[in-house]
């Protein structure tokens, strides 16, 4: 009788753990901008005079960040990287996308297979709002290649009110023209994403790829004549920190262009709290690559202090990036996380969210960083390799070489002590230099 009793209350408390629904896979909000230096956010470079309240919410209910690094310190390679959880010497695409042809061309293989692919097969909504800038051909575009929605521009750079890249209209809806001339970039793509979370807000999970152009340097060639080559942000973003809209000073109006950008992400992060969704969406920020530090007047006047140099560098100015997350209940409010970890690695985060496998055909250059964010594990990296035109370098612990041209000698900085890479230790360390170029070979011979 005791054992007859015993079965029926297993087989009870068997039945009730079925009942039970599984847990929710988490929405996913993934955040990205344009060249924002790792200096211009006062959490990094307390010395930085942007405000960003939002930003500074979400480190504090979330995770900041400390060596999070892009895959490229360029845009479209960057971008294609974070979307396929690959380096570029596997999915090919290795430089910027130039002009209108090559922004509007094939660009990334249509053979890659993108985070949208994955977490729309796994049930998943998803949607894309802001810059591409991988191709945008017949077969490129992103509502055929995973998501559900669009509402964004095809290249790389485009005029914050008028819309265009060079000669060209360049903001769409799906595959047609969106015209809305004459509204700030910034607060469209927010307000795109905004109505995307709304919809969804009583459905099955969603993912929201929310990648803004700001704050991207402006471009001569998107103006028409007589029209000065500056910053772009609404009036209210320049009176809200005290400056006047017509304010020449190019590192004031970048700051308005910063400001707006911070407000956008906030109105974002707003609607989740709005919606119901905070406490259930997984939220990633991060900048594509460093601020370039090329010596334009007027243009490169974003900051990567304390770090070297900017983008479309190997140096830690071009690669190492502002990060942010939140997850809460998972990840604790106002930590920080020192261990390094990279662009490629939120394909597999977004894929073990959502209980998708991975492709099991290619090399996923990225590794779970769930267990390093909710401080449960240590980098799942053994090194880091780059490599963009002339410039390389690998990350391997606290150790990194550096070489701006493939004959030139690597230089050896141990970034622990010397984040600014400047003092070149391989005359003093030549083992430890000899053995991260060893390292480095190791990589480029899994290319062939």
């Amino acid at each position: 009788m005791n054992h007859l009793r015993l079965v029926i209350a297993w087989l009870a408390a068997s039945a009730a753990l079925l009942a039970e629904p599984a847990p929710a896979r988490p929405n996913i909000l993934l955040i990205t901008c344009d060249n924002l230096g790792y200096g211009d956010l006062a959490m990094y470079h307390p010395a930085s005079e942007i405000r960003t309240p939002p930003h500074d919410r979400l480190a504090a209910e979330g995770c900041r960040l400390t060596s999070f690094y892009t895959a490229s310190p360029t845009c479209t390679v960057s971008r294609a990287s974070l979307l396929t959880g690959r380096i570029p010497q596997r999915h090919g695409l290795e430089n910027q996308l130039a002009g209108v042809a090559g922004n509007y061309g094939t660009g990334l293989d249509h053979d890659e297979i993108l985070i949208a692919e994955v977490l729309r097969q796994a049930g998943y909504a998803t949607g894309c709002f802001g810059k591409w800038n991988i191709g945008f051909a017949p077969g490129s575009r992103p509502t055929e290649r995973g998501f559900d929605e669009f509402a964004g521009h095809a290249s790389g750079n485009l005029d914050y009110f008028r819309h265009n890249y060079r000669e060209r209209h360049d903001l769409y809806r799906g595959i047609g023209e969106w015209h809305a001339e004459g509204e700030y970039v910034t607060d469209l793509f927010a307000d795109a994403a905004i109505a995307f979370i709304r919809t969804h807000r009583d459905g099955g999970p969603w993912f929201a790829y929310l990648p803004f152009n700001a704050p991207h340097f402006p471009i001569a060639g998107n103006k028409p004549p007589g029209e000065p080559n500056i910053y772009q942000a609404p009036d209210d973003a320049f009176t809200e920190i005290g400056l006047p809209p017509a304010e020449t000073d190019p590192r004031k109006r970048y700051a308005a262009v910063v400001y707006a950008l911070d407000k956008a992400i906030g109105r974002v992060l707003a609607t989740l709290d709005e919606t119901g969704a905070r406490e259930d969406t997984f939220v990633f920020f991060f900048s594509d690559n460093g601020a370039f530090r090329l010596g334009r007047d007027g243009l490169d006047v974003g900051r990567n202090t304390p770090l070297r140099s900017g983008g479309v560098t190997c140096w830690e100015g071009g690669l190492r990036v502002p990060a942010l997350a939140r997850w809460p209940g998972k990840i604790a409010p106002g930590s920080v996380v020192a261990e390094p970890l990279w662009s490629p690695d939120l394909f597999v985060a977004a894929a073990t969210l959502a209980e998708a496998p991975l492709p099991g055909d290619r090399v996923i250059d990225g590794r779970d960083p769930l267990p390093v964010l909710t401080g449960a594990g240590t980098s799942p990296h053994r090194s880091f390799f780059f490599c963009y035109r002339t410039h390389a370098a690998l990350r391997m612990e606290e150790w990194k070489i550096v070489r701006e041209k493939p004959d030139h000698p690597w230089q050896l900085f141990h970034l622990a002590e010397d984040i600014g890479e400047e003092q070149d230790l391989a005359g003093a360390h030549p083992g430890r230099r000899d053995a991260l170029a060893a390292e480095f070979a190791r990589w480029t011979d899994g290319f062939e």
